[in-house]
């Protein structure tokens, strides 16, 4: 890319061709940049049809050629916007919180399809950005939502993104349930799983820029779960649902943490859109009516 000295006029869709050109010469995609050129400019695929033979102003062209040097150093672009999407809102992202992940948005979607309509308590553990449990208040707004973090940094974005959806949610500097005294209906968490072996064969680029806190734990990655098994039980409403995202190899070592502590529950290991098991569901009391 060109220094920020005497940036020649260009179009919009000049600059971007050399963007693209840029990255792909570093091995890394180019659609990225257009991505994070809409992205930063809030513009639709109409709008930059309509857009894209204008001259592009020096000052935009300058600070655009700088998110492309940061994507060129392996910097995710949800990083280098401030944002990601989930379930149709733009939530804010910093490096104090991981990246929403499409497949979790999938888990989500279908989590809601399971609940009855009656007003629940819902509690997000780990929320992070907040996606889960600002999404559920949106879609469910006769729910309680709260909403834990043992990260502050974390619990700053996510009610940011609460407070500009609109969505009414309680969040607790907490480490997983232990600052929770009231009973709940309803566990969403997508945990930190990942064991500090997978480090080998996991993309670098995760590894460098998302917070290890949110990614790693010990005891091969069971280590949250093993926790959340011994303090679930107590906060649990006997009508209760827990649903925990997982990695691919640990949906039978989770079941079985909850089968020990919940025996009589109804547990199921969902799979996602790549055939990967992703979600370990936990029905407390699968003959309840309603």
């Amino acid at each position: 890319m060109q220094s920020n000295e005497r940036v020649p006029a260009s179009t919009y869709e000049e600059v971007l061709n050399r963007a693209s050109s840029f990255l792909e010469d570093r091995g890394i995609s180019s659609h990225l940049a257009q991505w994070v050129l809409k992205e930063c400019n809030n513009w639709s695929l109409t709008d930059w049809m309509r857009i894209r033979k204008q001259n592009m102003p020096v000052e935009e062209q300058v600070s655009f050629e700088k998110a492309v040097q940061e994507l060129s150093a392996g910097k995710p672009a949800q990083y280098v916007v401030g944002h990601e999407w989930f379930y149709g809102n733009k939530f804010k992202v910093t490096p104090d919180t991981l990246i929403p992940r499409p497949e979790t948005e999938e888990w989500f979607a279908r989590c809601l399809k399971t609940l009855s309509s009656r007003s629940l308590t819902v509690l997000d553990i780990g929320t992070g950005t907040g996606v889960l449990a600002v999404s559920h208040k949106l879609s469910r707004p006769q729910d309680k939502v709260l909403g834990v973090d043992i990260s502050q940094g974390a619990l700053e974005v996510a009610q940011s993104n609460a407070m500009a959806l609109g969505a009414d949610i309680d969040f607790i500097l907490s480490d997983l349930t232990g600052s929770i005294d009231c009973k709940v209906d309803l566990v969403l968490s997508n945990p930190p799983y990942i064991s500090e072996e997978e480090q080998e064969v996991m993309d670098w680029h995760v590894i460098e820029y998302e917070p290890g806190l949110a990614l790693f734990a010990e005891e091969n990655g069971l280590q949250v779960y093993r926790r959340l098994s011994a303090e679930l039980p107590s906060i649990m409403s006997e009508n209760g649902q827990i649903f925990l995202e997982i990695g691919y190899l640990q949906g039978e070592k989770v079941s079985s943490l909850f089968r020990e502590v919940f025996p009589t529950s109804k547990i199921a290991i969902w799979r996602d859109i790549s055939g990967n098991d992703r979600v370990v569901h936990i029905d407390i009391n699968p003959k309840k009516e309603g």
